[in-house]
């Protein structure tokens, strides 16, 4: 089977799962962070070298505040607690976005967390915290003006050393859940040529067999990159 190097995704749906069941939002992040701990050992079993999954973007700050409240103490718990295990199964991490905005909490453990991972190669993963595929790119621009590059120097491939994604392959597969099929302000550049797949699982409902369903979908597409 063709397995993709890199895999982008969204793992929507949390609050519609907990709404269902009649608990709080707050309990279907959690489920929605143990079902990511699973489809990592699950990616990375199957060969998958790189997984960018979508954190918390730039336009969830418009939840109400105890929800964001909660969402970052959860990622800083995720980070802290996950650093040996990161560093025992060799992956690094990376977190792309606007981090200066952050809880200072968070940016410490952010910090502390790519600076003892950074030496690992069997897997990577890139969390995308208070990130938009907008800004991305605006930001990117942003930097070559201030590095007063010239216009006729830049072309793709520069552009790209400068997004938040600098030194790793474009994605191959972007799988969402929940039943959504948009692209949400995620990754725009970077998606240009990736395959998508919609599943209409809700995130914590998500299963091996929808990853291994995913992957089969990948191996029968042609991906002809515009020739």
């Amino acid at each position: 089977m063709n397995i993709p190097n890199h895999i982008v995704l969204f793992p929507d749906g949390n609050r519609r799962w907990a709404k269902q069941r009649g608990i709080t939002s707050l309990e279907g992040h959690l489920a929605g962070k143990k079902k990511f701990d699973d489809f990592l050992h699950w990616c990375k079993n199957k060969g998958v070298k790189t997984i960018t999954v979508f954190g918390f973007s730039t336009e969830n700050w418009n939840r109400p505040p105890e929800e964001v409240d909660y969402l970052m103490k959860l990622l800083e718990k995720y980070l802290g607690q996950g650093l040996g295990n990161f560093n025992k199964e060799g992956v690094k991490v990376k977190i792309i976005g606007q981090k200066e905005k952050l809880p200072k909490s968070l940016q410490k453990i952010i910090k502390e967390v790519e600076e003892f991972t950074k030496n690992n190669n069997k897997f990577h993963l890139n969390l995308a915290v208070n990130y938009g595929g907008k800004w991305d790119i605006l930001n990117a621009f942003k930097k070559i003006v201030e590095e007063k590059i010239p216009a006729d120097q830049i072309d793709e491939k520069l552009l790209e050393n400068y997004l938040s994604t600098a030194g790793l392959a474009n994605p191959d597969l972007i799988i969402r859940a929940g039943g959504e099929m948009r692209m949400s302000n995620f990754v725009l550049w970077q998606a240009a040529y990736s395959e998508l797949y919609f599943s209409p699982k809700l995130w914590p409902d998500f299963t091996e067999q929808d990853i291994d369903m995913a992957l089969a979908e990948f191996d029968r597409r042609q991906r002809r990159f515009g020739k």
